[in-house]
C-alpha cells in the first residue's frame, strides 16, 4: 500500500471522531456498534471525557437504539471499569510495553479483551470483530498483531489471568478481578465494617440505571411513574427508569432531571433540619445544578431565596440550565471562587457545601475515574475542602446550618475535614433526619450520614450537618 495513502487515512488526533477509511482501504465489514464504542473510548482515553457523556454523545450521533445502544454502553463502561486490569493482561499477552502500541490499536485490544473476559460474546466473534475493527481504523498491517494478542487473551478467563498475574498475592488478585486500584480498596476497607468490602466492590461494578428527579413545584413524580418508571425507595422526588432520560418530555423541558437518589436524600435531610429558617440560602459549589434545583424547589416552603455559586463559568451555565424553569425572582446564579466569597459574614441561614472530591463514591456511574485519581491527589483535595468549609461557616449566620457533602467515603475527605471545624459548630444527628433509610449512619461517627452502593443502591454520599455557634 502506498505510504501516503495509508498516512492520510489514519485517525486525526485533533478531531473528535474517527476518520472514515477510503472506499479502497479495506473490504472488511464495518461493525457500527463496536466502531461507535471505539469512538467513545478514544474520547475518554485521549481527551479526558467522562464515560457517561462520551457514550451518550456517540450513541446519539450514530442514532443507535435498543440492543445496539445497550451493547455500546456495556462495552464502553465495562472497558473503562476494568481498564487497569486489562492493561496488565494485555502487556503480558503481547509481551511488550503498551506505550509501544498505537493508541487506536490499544483501544481496540481493550475493547476486545472486555468482550472476551467481561461479556458473553463468543471468543471467535470477539477476536474476529476486533481484527476487522483494527483493519478498518488503523490498517491491515496491525491485524495480525491484534489477532495474535486477543487469541492469547482468550486462553484464560478473568480469574485465570488474575491468578497468573497475582502469583498468590491475595490483594493483587482482588484488585485485578474487581478492577479497583489497591489504594481505593484500602480506603474503603478503612471505613467499612468487616465483611462488606467485597459486596461494595461488586456493587461498584454493577451498572447503575438512570435515576430521575422531579423539580419540586414544576412536576409531580406521578408523571414519571406514568412512563413506566419505578419510584425510588426513599426519595419522594425520584424515579428509576431504564433507557434514555432525554426521551421524556419532562426531562427535555427541564421540569425533571437526572440525579442519583443519594444526592436527593442529602437534600431531603437538609429540608428536615429542625428550625431551618428562610432568608437566603447558598449552594456554595453548585455545578452542575442538580442539588440547586432541588433546593430551589424546596425554598418556597421555607420562605427562602437561593443563591447558587459556581467557580467555573461553563458549570455555572449548567446550573442556570437546571434552574431555567423556575421564576428568576426566587434565585440567582453567580460565578465566583467558593473560598473567597463576595458576601458579608453571616449572610446565609443555610449553606450547602457539596465540595469537589475524589469521586470515589460514584464509581458505578463514572467507572473511568478510578484510574484517574491517585492517593497523592487526596491531600490537595482535603486542603481545598477545608478552605471551602471555612468559607461556608464564615458566610453562615449564627444559628444557621452548613451541610457538608462529599461523593466520597474516604476518611480524610469526610470526618477528617469536619473534625477540624468542631470547635465552631454543633454537629447535628443527620441520620435521625432520614429514619426511613436503614444503616445510613457512618461507622466513623454515627452523627454523620454515609450512604453506600451495596447497602442503599446509591452513590456513596457523605453528609454532615453543622449548626454554627
Amino acid at each position: 500500500m502506498n505510504p501516503g495513502t495509508e498516512r492520510n487515512n489514519r485517525p486525526d488526533p485533533r478531531r473528535g471522531r474517527l476518520d472514515r477509511p477510503r472506499p479502497d482501504r479495506t473490504r472488511r465489514r464495518l461493525d457500527r456498534p463496536r466502531r461507535t464504542a471505539l469512538e467513545a473510548l478514544r474520547d475518554i482515553d485521549r481527551n479526558g471525557a467522562y464515560a457517561n457523556l462520551a457514550c451518550h454523545h456517540v450513541i446519539e450521533e450514530q442514532e443507535l437504539s435498543g440492543r445496539d445502544a445497550a451493547f455500546v454502553t456495556e462495552l464502553v463502561f465495562g472497558t473503562c471499569r476494568m481498564i487497569g486490569s486489562y492493561d496488565d493482561i494485555l502487556e503480558t499477552a503481547s509481551g511488550r510495553a503498551l506505550d509501544s502500541l498505537q493508541p487506536d490499536v490499544l483501544d481496540v485490544l481493550r475493547l476486545g479483551t472486555h468482550q472476551l473476559l467481561g461479556m458473553r460474546v463468543p471468543a471467535r466473534a470477539a477476536v474476529d470483530t476486533s481484527v476487522a475493527l483494527a483493519g478498518n481504523v488503523v490498517g491491515e498491517r496491525v491485524t495480525g498483531l491484534v489477532n495474535a494478542v486477543l487469541r492469547k487473551v482468550s486462553q484464560r478467563d478473568l480469574e485465570g489471568w488474575a491468578g497468573k498475574l497475582a502469583g498468590g498475592d491475595e490483594q493483587r488478585y482482588r484488585s485485578l478481578v474487581t478492577g479497583h486500584p489497591q489504594w481505593i480498596i484500602d480506603a474503603f476497607a478503612d471505613v467499612l465494617p468487616a465483611g462488606e468490602l467485597d459486596d461494595l466492590l461488586a456493587a461498584d461494578n454493577a451498572p447503575a440505571e438512570p435515576t430521575l428527579v422531579v423539580r419540586p413545584g414544576l412536576c409531580e413524580r406521578q408523571e414519571l411513574l406514568d412512563t413506566g418508571a419505578e419510584a425510588t425507595r426513599w426519595s419522594p422526588w425520584g424515579a428509576v427508569r431504564p433507557g434514555n432520560p432525554a426521551e421524556l418530555p419532562s426531562v427535555r423541558s427541564g421540569r425533571a432531571g437526572v440525579q442519583d437518589e443519594g444526592s436527593q436524600l442529602v437534600c431531603l435531610a437538609v429540608s428536615r433540619v429542625p428550625e431551618l429558617t428562610g432568608g437566603r440560602w447558598l449552594d456554595l459549589c453548585a455545578g452542575p445544578g442538580g442539588k440547586s434545583a432541588l433546593l430551589r424547589g424546596i425554598a418556597p416552603d421555607h420562605d427562602a431565596y437561593l443563591v447558587a455559586n459556581e467557580a467555573q463559568p461553563h458549570r455555572a451555565r449548567l446550573v442556570s440550565l437546571a434552574l431555567r424553569r423556575y421564576h428568576y425572582s426566587g434565585h440567582r446564579v453567580v460565578t465566583g471562587d467558593g473560598t473567597d466569597l463576595p458576601f458579608d459574614a453571616g449572610s446565609f441561614s443555610l449553606v450547602l457545601a457539596d465540595v469537589p472530591c475524589s469521586g470515589l463514591g460514584a464509581l458505578r456511574r463514572r467507572p473511568e475515574s478510578r484510574w484517574r485519581r491517585w492517593p497523592e491527589d487526596i491531600p490537595e483535595l482535603v486542603e481545598l475542602q477545608r478552605e471551602l468549609l471555612a468559607s461556608a461557616l464564615r458566610v453562615c449566620a449564627p444559628g444557621g446550618i452548613v451541610a457538608y457533602v462529599t461523593c466520597s467515603p474516604h476518611r480524610d475527605e469526610t470526618i477528617g475535614v469536619v473534625s477540624g471545624a468542631e470547635s465552631d459548630v454543633e454537629i447535628l444527628d443527620a441520620p435521625a433526619l432520614l429514619p426511613e433509610v436503614p444503616d445510613c449512619a457512618a461507622s466513623t461517627d454515627p452523627r454523620f450520614v454515609q450512604l453506600w452502593p451495596h447497602r442503599h443502591g446509591t452513590d456513596a454520599m457523605f453528609l454532615a450537618l453543622l449548626r454554627k455557634n
